[in-house]
C-alpha cells in the first residue's frame, strides 16, 4: 500500500447556489434513506447467513448491490458497462479514483472490497465498509501471512474480492504503478490453479463545464466538501466501467508478471 497521491493542485469545489443546496438535500436525503433502511437489514440478516452458510453470503450482497444502484440513480450518475464481469471464482483489480468507486463498482457487480486498515476508522464510511464485508489489510510485513489466509478463505467461499493496486485514489486521468504485494496471495497453493483475475478500468467523465478531474479525490482534499460538490452539481457526468478479459493466475510466472499485465490492461481503458 502507498501513501496518498498528491499530483497537481485539486480544482476548487463546485460553487454552491440555491439550487445546489436543494439538490444536496434531495439527493443526499434519498441516499441516506437507502442506507438507513438497507444497512440495518444487512446487519440483521448477516448472522443468519453466518449460522447457516458460514462464509458464503447468498443474501446480503444483493442488498448492498440494490442500495448502491439506487444511490447512483438518486445522484443522477449514469453508469456505462462495457465487457462482461467474470462468472467464475476470482478477483477484480481496478484503478482508484474516488469515494464514488464504492457505489459504482458495487452497483455493477456483487463483490467485496479490499481496503487499507485506516479506512475502518473513517467516520461513517468505515462503519459501512465493515458491515458490507470489506477485507482490511495492514501495511506491516508481519501481517502478510494472516492476510493471505483471509484472502484464500474468502475467495474459496466464492467471494469476488476487488483490489485497488495503486494503493491510493487519483484525479482519474491516469493510472499509477500497481503495487505487487497483494498479488502474492493469488499464487498460494490453494488458489493459483483455480483463480482468475479480471482487470477493470474506471473512467469518470465530468459534468459539462466542470474540471475533467471533478470526480477525483486525492491529495489534501477533504471528504465532506467533495461529497457536497458532487451532490450539488445540476447535471451529473457519467462513468464507464470496462471489464477486460479475465486471466488465469496459473498462466503467469509470478506476482510481478500478473501485476504488470493487469496494470497495462487497466491503463489501456483510459487511453484516448
Amino acid at each position: 500500500m502507498s501513501s496518498t497521491w498528491y499530483g497537481d493542485k485539486p480544482p476548487a469545489p463546485h460553487r454552491l447556489d440555491a439550487m445546489g443546496i436543494v439538490l444536496i438535500v434531495v439527493r443526499g436525503g434519498h441516499i441516506i434513506a437507502l442506507l438507513v433502511v438497507g444497512f440495518p437489514l444487512l446487519l440483521i440478516l448477516r448472522p443468519v447467513e453466518r449460522a447457516v452458510w458460514g462464509l458464503v453470503r447468498p443474501i446480503t450482497p444483493h442488498i448492498t448491490q440494490f442500495v448502491c444502484r439506487q444511490a447512483c440513480r438518486a445522484l443522477g450518475l449514469n453508469l456505462e458497462m462495457r465487457g462482461a464481469p467474470m462468472t467464475g471464482a476470482g478477483a477484480y483489480v481496478a484503478n482508484h479514483v474516488s469515494w464514488l468507486d464504492i457505489f459504482v463498482l458495487n452497483a455493477c457487480k456483487r463483490l467485496y472490497f479490499v481496503a487499507k486498515s485506516d479506512v475502518a476508522r473513517w467516520p461513517g464510511i468505515g462503519w459501512l465498509a465493515r458491515g458490507t464485508g470489506t477485507v482490511f489489510v495492514e501495511r506491516r510485513r508481519g501481517a502478510a501471512s494472516s492476510q493471505t489466509r483471509v484472502f484464500e478463505d474468502r475467495l474459496r467461499a466464492g467471494h469476488r474480492l476487488l483490489f485497488f493496486p495503486e494503493g491510493t485514489s487519483t484525479d482519474g486521468l491516469q493510472v499509477l504503478p500497481f503495487k505487487t504485494t497483494l498479488f502474492e496471495a493469488f499464487f498460494s497453493d490453494r488458489l493459483r490453479d483455480a483463480l482468475h483475475v479480471q482487470p477493470v478500468s474506471l473512467i469518470y467523465h465530468a459534468p459539462d463545464a466542470q474540471d475533467a478531474r471533478f470526480y477525483g479525490w486525492w491529495g489534501d482534499m477533504e471528504l465532506g466538501p467533495s461529497i457536497l460538490s458532487i451532490l450539488s452539481v445540476r447535471r451529473q457526468g457519467r462513468v464507464e466501467i470496462i471489464y477486460h478479459p479475465p486471466v488465469a493466475v496459473a498462466d503467469f510466472a509470478d506476482r510481478k508478471a500478473l501485476a504488470r499485465h493487469a496494470e497495462d490492461a487497466v491503463r489501456s481503458g483510459l487511453s484516448p
